[in-house]
């Protein structure tokens, strides 16, 4: 991996930061930032209930917002950093958009595609590879997203 383990804390901080956004507006928290030659070039969080659409995760809006910064879909020389390991439609983004390393906090043992559920970065047999890292700041991340499904069943009592 290209960047050393300040980096990985520091890149992984901005993306809780952005997953407290979706926990303030009652969304699954979580927080993504694309990094390209060190910088934050596309910043998403989740924003599924606040739009009503499946499609709003983390991920895709960092891609979205990384492909308007570059006006390219060509992300390979860029890393993502993900709060929460991503899921089938955001790997599937995440190979399509070229990302050449993501890294992530929280594994996600129900939909995770990284390493939990299903391995698709594995040897999918893709003609991109995409490396990973989970566990960044990872009981940080869990905690964040403990909290808000905590929250979520108190409310519905």
């Amino acid at each position: 991996m290209i960047y050393n383990k300040f980096m990985e804390v520091y890149f992984m901080k901005k993306a809780l930061e952005l997953a407290k956004i979706s926990y303030e507006n009652f969304d699954v928290p979580v927080g993504c930032v694309i990094v390209k030659d060190k910088k934050i070039i596309g910043k998403g969080y989740n924003q599924k209930e606040k739009n009503k659409n499946p499609l709003c995760h983390a991920e895709i809006n960092a891609i979205n917002s990384a492909c308007k910064n570059l006006n390219s879909y060509h992300l390979e020389d860029c890393d993502m950093y993900v709060t929460l390991e991503p899921c089938l439609m955001c790997v599937g983004a995440i190979i399509n958009a070229r990302i050449k390393n993501l890294y992530f906090g929280a594994y996600n043992y129900r939909f995770g595609a990284v390493l939990s559920h299903v391995e698709l970065l594995k040897d999918g047999g893709f003609n991109h590879k995409t490396k990973y890292q989970g566990g960044i700041l990872k009981e940080e991340s869990a905690r964040l997203l403990n909290s808000f499904f905590e929250k979520l069943r108190n409310s519905s009592r």
